[in-house]
């Protein structure tokens, strides 16, 4: 993912399209994440047992992952993919038809300038 301000104090992200694809929902991001760094050590900078960790990722289990818990593990760990997941989620085709509209405006824009310039100068 890429973050780009724009002039306009419009913030544009290029959001990874498989992210959707490649997880169900941000538990599975998470998990994934632990699993990739160890999750002893995810456990221990949680301040959670192993196992406590493992039952709150798994799908059957009564112990579940809080928003605390995703806060604490993006603070840690600085894997900011639950965040990415949830963006693409929610905002990703709302973010990219949002573009396009501005950009199809802009270009617009710019045409009726042009013409209008043409015309001005053809009543001279």
């Amino acid at each position: 993912m890429r973050v780009k301000e724009m002039a306009t104090n419009q913030l544009t992200l290029e959001l990874d399209p498989n992210l959707l694809d490649r997880y169900r929902n941000v538990r599975d991001v998470v998990t994934a994440g632990v699993y990739q760094r160890g999750l002893k050590r995810i456990a221990s900078d949680l301040d959670v047992a192993p196992g406590n960790l493992s039952c709150m990722l798994s799908d059957d289990s009564q112990r579940k992952l809080g928003t605390d818990d995703l806060e604490r593990y993006i603070e840690v760990t600085g894997d900011l993919t639950p965040i990415h997941f949830l963006v693409s989620r929610y905002l990703g085709d709302k973010t990219a038809e949002d573009t396009a509209r501005t950009e199809r405006l802009e270009a617009l824009m710019g045409e009726m300038a042009s013409l209008l310039g043409q015309v001005k100068g053809k009543r001279k």
